[in-house]
């Protein structure tokens, strides 16, 4: 026996994953006798308390849940299965007790919000079944109103304890979400008495009054209207301003509350009476419009402030379905907001009269650009979209006035990052181009700063940067000799290299630095690493890596810097589109997952005859080369940054960037061994979102390195659960003949794991229509094909559904399982005998139809008895039991076939404990033939 108690915990753990709840209780029992750690003694009792929950013992499991209570009273863990096991043994009023304080510990759970709600409304029914008086004291414990009222003198008197005004805030908070809480407060002057909280500027106050009403404001239309109308927009918009991060998002999801009621998009469970009050929410929708867009220009508002209005903007002015006809705010937006929002992006952040902005400000105002010109739908909407910039840019245009000919410059680098289609004919406005090549060779360095950045946006179109490569070559590579502005001289660098890569050549690098990219490469890892420098200056190194780690060298030399890698990983969990593409872009060079040609041999050789040029794959990138260089990676923390990365907001993780993402997790999911280190960072849940959007390809990638995972992990451990169920559909849409052999052997092989942890998980599957794609592989000329789907589908018989699929009529899936019994491929054979093992043991119909569906199934059931894998030889003697027990006749059919003689030399052998099991299988087929009557006893040699 085991005597230390965390052995026995994990001994226990690994019971109670297995679903043996009596073990996991007899090792938890054992390790709390032994233990003498207070911490650990409550870990032990609340899990063993889930032991007891799952074993239907509730008073058990409430016991040791206050144990461990006992010791740690803010265990959430402890205290939600006390709830659960109270609630069971009908203690609703103290289980709604232990729920609350879970809620109040983790207020955005909404596991522990609904089982709120379902207690209330249980405790609700008890009281009104007993016929009591709302306010009596059979009552009075879950009436909100001496709440409310309690929570509110707590928060507005100065001199209370400070653990009591955080309990209060916490508490008014979760009341706000509850609907009875939220009609209440609402009805009982809260909303005046939530204001004035607001006024304290105390910022915990703040922050619990903004987030009481953003939950009494959900889903209920008439009450989001009338806080609106009653908090006023101006204050609202003024609270959004201020430069507090918390405070600004609570504010901003608050509006966004109200909008959500105000769009009919959030969820309404309200009806009735409360639609009539509402009014016309056209009106209100249109003025909060104005407000954020009037926030944008406002030199009081800050940098925080402003990225939420713009974001505001972003999520609810354009389209959600582009087959919606109505795309009104966007024109709206347009027409009275698209200047200003112009007025942002061409702000420069070195001038003095620039607005507060933070890192990401002008690269938001750009994706706003993109979404609304997106959201246009025909030609006059898009032309005049493209004279409001024509026009307004030229305002800013003044020979006179530098700084201001600058903002005009900016704006079009703003639109290039945004609708780039139009920020390419703004380029072709008339002397645009030539203003930012002459700006390159100002003596002011903020006015190369600037046409430099905009050259470098420009350069994308090869139609522009051959223009570039004819006019600012030779200026680009003079600012990076001679300027010391860091700033400048790294855009001067980015700029090379994207002309390069625009022009399908290195030409600005081979000019400039006669071939070689080592060089330049190390100046971009130093400033990679130099925290001293701005990170919106540092981005512009790691667009630089994603040129230059073409290089196989420069990406070898890149790895081995594991600081300049951890810097990069930082840098890619800023919320920059730029950015994130960059250093996905940069792994996938270093992992060497970008698409290659595979040269053709006779090709090559008639190219060589000819004396052409033929590419040859560079040392460095060869496979033991891109191995190490993806072990570096791992082991720098690249999974961490990818997952982060996955996780940006949709208007910045771009279709192309995911893609680039699903091609490095691919490639780190190569080796088997590093797929428990990704999945234990975090990549398995990752890859799930990029199996199911971006573009084809990455799709694809994704799935296949979720395949990769599924195919050796343990599901429940990979993808925990409901996730595991997300899962399967990217597995199944593997299973395709334009995918590639070893796409569709890695995802038969994950649905083969999958099928056999539950049924739950073999429905999902079956639902998933991947039944008639397993079949198929059946027949595959490919063995491994043939094995894996073989085995899977011996996995899946076990599901009634598909049982009831083989016994229908019409279908030959029986027939095929019996036929692939009598394959060579041992593999195959274990695989489809274990299947019609199942199969006819499940369904007696099916031990008749077996034998009707070949005239060959008595000889293949014959080799599989007398066959020399005992696999193989017991899930034989398992058939034929099977059939023996369905049918007497059928029993009788068998008796007088040379199956008789196979079981009677097997049933006699001497016992051996290798083969017990075989010889019991023979021996029960010849009881049930003498039970019968078809036979005498007979006595063994």
């Amino acid at each position: 026996q085991m005597e230390d108690p965390i052995q026995l915990k994990e001994e226990g753990n690994k019971h109670f994953q297995a679903n043996d709840y009596e073990k996991a209780v007899q090792s938890y029992t054992q390790a709390i006798k032994l233990n003498k750690d207070k911490a650990l003694q409550a870990v032990l009792y609340r899990n063993r308390a889930a032991c007891f929950l799952k074993k239907e013992e509730y008073a058990k499991a409430a016991s040791d849940a206050s144990r461990a209570i006992d010791i740690n009273a803010s265990d959430i863990k402890a205290l939600y299965r006390r709830s659960q096991a109270l609630e069971k043994l009908g203690k609703l009023d103290q289980a709604f007790k232990d729920a609350q304080k879970c809620a109040t510990i983790e207020p955005r759970n909404k596991n522990f919000q609904e089982t709120l709600r379902r207690l209330g409304a249980n405790i609700q029914e008890k009281v009104n079944a007993r016929g009591a008086v709302p306010g009596s004291q059979s009552s009075i414990q879950f009436s909100t109103d001496s709440r409310v009222q309690k929570m509110f003198e707590i928060l507005l008197d100065e001199n209370s304890e400070k653990e009591k005004r955080e309990k209060a805030a916490n508490n008014l908070i979760v009341l706000g979400r509850e609907e009875a809480g939220a009609e209440r407060i609402f009805q009982n002057n809260g909303v005046s008495l939530l204001l004035q909280l607001i006024e304290t500027k105390n910022a915990e106050l703040i922050l619990a009054a903004v987030r009481t009403l953003s939950g009494m404001c959900t889903g209920h239309k008439a009450r989001a209207t009338a806080i609106l109308h009653y908090l006023g927009i101006d204050n609202i918009c003024m609270w959004m301003s201020v430069d507090n991060e918390e405070i600004s998002l609570a504010v901003c999801n608050l509006l966004q509350t109200i909008t959500d009621c105000l769009l009919g998009q959030g969820k309404e469970e309200h009806h009735g009476k409360e639609e009539a009050v509402v009014l016309d929410t056209k009106k209100d929708l249109r003025m909060i419009t104005m407000r954020l867009l009037d926030m944008l220009v406002s030199k009081k508002v800050s940098g925080q402030g402003r990225d939420r209005a713009l974001n505001l903007l972003n999520k609810n002015i354009p389209r959600k379905d582009l087959k919606d006809q109505d795309n009104s705010r966007t024109i709206f937006v347009i027409d009275n907001g698209l200047k200003k929002i112009l007025k942002v992006a061409g702000q420069i952040p070195e001038l003095p009269d620039c607005l507060p902005l933070t890192e990401n400000t002008q690269l938001t105002a750009s994706v706003l650009l993109n979404k609304l010109y997106d959201d246009l739908r025909c030609d006059p909407e898009r032309d005049n979209y493209r004279v409001i910039c024509e026009e307004y840019i030229k305002s800013k245009i003044d020979p006179q006035d530098m700084d201001k000919t600058l903002h005009a410059v900016q704006m079009v680098s703003g639109v290039l990052q945004g609708p780039f289609d139009l920020g390419n004919k703004l380029l072709g406005m008339k002397g645009i181009m030539e203003m930012m090549v002459s700006l390159c060779g100002s003596e002011r360095e903020i006015d190369q700063l600037v046409a430099v950045e905009a050259l470098i946006h420009a350069s994308t179109k090869l139609s522009r940067a051959t223009f570039i490569i004819s006019n600012g070559v030779t200026l680009l590579k003079e600012i990076y000799k001679k300027t010391k502005n860091e700033k400048i001289k790294i855009r001067a660098l980015v700029g090379l290299c994207k002309l390069g890569s625009a022009g399908g050549t290195d030409y600005g690098l081979r000019q400039f630095a006669e071939g070689s990219t080592e060089k330049l490469a190390k100046q971009c890892r130093k400033w990679l690493c130099n925290t001293s420098i701005d990170a919106r200056t540092r981005k512009w190194a790691v667009e630089g890596m994603a040129y230059l780690t073409f290089d196989a060298d420069v990406k070898d030399d890149f790895v081995e810097d594991q600081p300049a890698l951890h810097a990069m990983f930082e840098l890619a969990k800023t919320s920059d589109k730029t950015i994130l593409y960059s250093v996905a872009s940069a792994l996938v060079n270093c992992t060497n997952s970008y698409d290659t040609k595979e040269l053709v041999p006779e090709l090559v050789q008639l190219a060589k005859f000819s004396k052409q040029h033929v590419p040859e794959e560079h040392p460095k990138d060869k496979k033991d080369f891109v191995v190490k260089r993806v072990k570096r990676l791992l082991k720098a923390g690249v999974v961490s940054a990818l997952v982060c990365m996955v996780k940006a907001d949709s208007a910045i993780l771009t279709d192309q960037s995911k893609e680039l993402i699903a091609r490095v997790f691919l490639a780190l999911c190569e080796d088997p061994k590093d797929r428990g280190t990704i999945v234990a960072q975090g990549g398995g849940k990752a890859l799930i979102p990029l199996a199911v959007e971006g573009t084809e390809v990455g799709k694809i990638k994704a799935s296949h390195a979720l395949a990769k995972i599924a195919a050796i992990s343990n599901p429940d451990m990979a993808f925990p659960g409901e996730r595991v169920y997300e899962v399967v559909r990217p597995l199944v849409s593997l299973l395709d003949t334009e995918r590639d052999g070893l796409q569709n052997y890695e995802a038969l092989l994950g649905l083969t794991n999958f099928s056999g942890r539950s049924d739950k998980l073999r429905t999902k599957i079956v639902k998933e229509k991947a039944l008639p794609d397993i079949e198929n592989y059946m027949f595959e000329n490919h063995d491994q094909l043939r094995q894996a789907a073989t085995e899977c589908m011996c996995n899946l018989v076990v599901n009634k559904e598909v049982q009831e699929r083989f016994v229908a009529d019409g279908n030959d899936r029986l027939k095929l399982v019996v036929l692939l019994c009598g394959e060579d491929d041992e593999k195959v054979q274990v695989a489809a005998a274990g299947a019609l093992a199942m199969l006819t043991a499940a369904q007696k119909k099916l031990c008749s139809k077996m034998t009707q569906v070949t005239t060959q199934w008595l000889e293949i059931l014959q080799r599989l008895c007398l066959h020399d894998n005992m696999k193989v030889q017991h899930r034989g003697l398992v058939i034929t039991f099977n059939l023996i027990n369905a049918d007497k006749e059928l029993a009788k059919k068998l008796v007088e076939t040379e199956l008789l003689e196979i079981l009677t030399y097997i049933g006699k052998q001497e016992d051996d404990p290798k083969k017990q099991h075989i010889l019991n299988a023979a021996r029960d087929c010849l009881t049930k033939f003498m039970d019968y009557g078809l036979i005498k006893p007979l006595s063994r040699a």
